[in-house]
């Protein structure tokens, strides 16, 4: 059986985390989570990566945070986007589309 998960491609990691926010908010476990059920398991987010990157986004003003209690009565800090993130994820995700179709001609080519 083949590994059928995929590295995330430089960059991708804040458009990920913009959109799963852009939803409800979350904390970071459910961020990764969500990532991951979504892409089918095919994406894997390592808190040793998504937390740098939530702090990041957060000091860019994109997202921002503050502490709850989760479903299972712990602390946890729940992120969610800002007006600044929603243009961040709506040019990120227009440029994503772009790059996938140019991307995807040149693979079609005969």
């Amino acid at each position: 059986m083949t590994d059928k998960r995929l590295d995330l491609p430089q960059g991708t990691l804040d458009l990920l985390i913009l959109k799963t926010v852009s939803l409800q908010p979350q904390h970071g476990w459910a961020i990764s989570e969500r990532v991951q059920q979504i892409s089918s398991d095919a994406l894997q987010v390592r808190q040793g990566s998504l937390y740098p990157a939530l702090h990041r986004l957060e000091r860019r003003g994109w997202i921002k945070a503050r502490w709850d209690t989760t479903d299972n009565n712990r602390r946890a800090k729940y992120y969610e986007l800002t007006r600044a993130g929603r243009k961040q994820l709506d040019s990120q995700a227009e440029t994503w589309r772009k790059l996938t179709v140019a991307v995807g001609h040149i693979l079609n080519m005969a």
